[in-house]
């Protein structure tokens, strides 16, 4: 099952006892464990576009000192390319940095020894998409037959192509390809000159409504929900960096899930992070591009099921499957590796614990924070089944 590694799911438990009761309080979210030493380390940061509002999450902690909490002095670069912040990373000029997961893939492909590697997955589901409009006669993707799409070659979404038109059975013979440097896709897709493009959602849905595009002629066809099953952006880091500081990563991700989940719960004041660094942008449009990205890229089914689940479980007092779905429900990056819950459990008896969990709150998916607080009741018979 893919993992929802930022629907940011935190435990909290404390248990005790105290005669023949104790309890936990759990809340599930995300974090990781360990701090950087007291030394400040130089982190340059490389974002793979220009200051737009997804940007937020990474800008934050500069704002709010969670950078520095960690021993961190934190820069960060912007660029315009899918590849360049892969290059910039493996170069060792930039230490860490935000690039599609797919990019890199391929890029470490062609340079198996470059020194470059994933350690978090972002985007749940890539923001790859095929843009159209109704009033050239698409609606879904086998309506591109007989039509022309504006591609730059080097663009990341289209290089998912071959995955998209096999995935929705479109005669890949009957699309004209026209390859459009990326800086005139929107203009000709105004324009008419071509039918749809390739590139970004959150990108062009925003862009195109800006530029005063009649939204409802506007066709996005995200490729995660027509069959192009694949993560998103992942943070970056180069590998000699990570080796020397191993600390320094585990902080910045700290600094930044922090980060994220204030982004996830306040988009709108998230935005003003941004707006810090380029007044020049529109803070209403970075707002409704980065809501997009939370709701389309970042918190995903896959984990609201995963966490329901496991909460089901929980309240059932099936201990057992908890733990033997461990591994799968580990996939989604829950805190500490579930630690908290695992330390009760193991107190309480481990496979063999049966005390049900009572839920003192609801479950909280719609602000993307993944959370609900269960408590557990000794059963008259036992923590443990004899």
């Amino acid at each position: 099952m893919r993992g929802a590694r930022t629907a940011e799911r935190f435990v909290l438990m404390n248990a005790r006892r105290a005669g023949q009761v104790a309890w936990a309080a759990l809340v599930l979210a995300l974090a990781l464990s360990s701090r950087v030493d007291a030394a400040e380390i130089k982190v340059n940061f490389t974002l793979d576009r220009p200051l737009e509002g997804p940007a937020a999450p990474f800008l934050l902690p500069l704002d709010t000192g969670w950078y520095k909490a960690e021993g961190l002095n934190v820069s960060v670069g912007t660029t315009a390319g899918a590849t360049e912040p892969i290059a910039r990373v493996a170069s060792g000029l930039f230490e860490m940095g935000i690039a599609d997961i797919n990019a890199l893939i391929k890029y470490r492909d062609a340079n198996p020894d470059a020194p470059v590697r994933a350690v978090f997955i972002v985007y749940n589901r890539p923001a790859y998409a095929v843009i159209g409009r109704k009033s050239r006669g698409i609606a879904v993707p086998k309506d591109l037959e007989g039509k022309k799409l504006g591609a730059p070659i080097g663009d990341s979404a289209f290089a998912q192509w071959p995955i998209f038109v096999k995935a929705n059975g479109i005669d890949g013979s009957k699309v004209k390809i026209e390859h459009v440097g990326p800086a005139v896709r929107e203009p000709m897709l105004t324009a008419g000159q071509v039918d749809a493009v390739t590139g970004l959602s959150y990108s062009f849905y925003v862009n195109l409504k800006d530029k005063g595009v009649p939204i409802d002629d506007v066709v996005v066809m995200m490729m995660a929900n027509f069959g192009v099953d694949l993560y998103g952006k992942a943070i970056i880091v180069n590998t000699k960096f990570a080796a020397e500081h191993p600390g320094a990563v585990r902080g910045f991700l700290r600094a930044f899930l922090k980060a994220l989940k204030l982004t996830i719960k306040a988009p709108a004041s998230a935005v003003d992070a941004v707006l810090k660094h380029d007044d020049t942008i529109k803070r209403e449009l970075e707002i409704e591009r980065l809501k997009m990205v939370i709701r389309d890229n970042i918190v995903t089914p896959e984990a609201r099921a995963a966490d329901q689940a496991l909460i089901e479980r929980l309240e059932a007092g099936d201990h057992a499957a908890v733990l033997a779905g461990y591994d799968e429900y580990r996939q989604h990056s829950p805190e500490g590796h579930f630690a908290h819950y695992l330390m009760m459990v193991g107190a309480l008896g481990g496979p063999a614990c049966r005390a049900p969990g009572q839920k003192l709150s609801e479950y909280e998916s719609a602000a993307g924070t993944g959370q609900v607080h269960i408590w557990f009741d000794r059963p008259a018979g036992g923590w443990s089944l004899p």
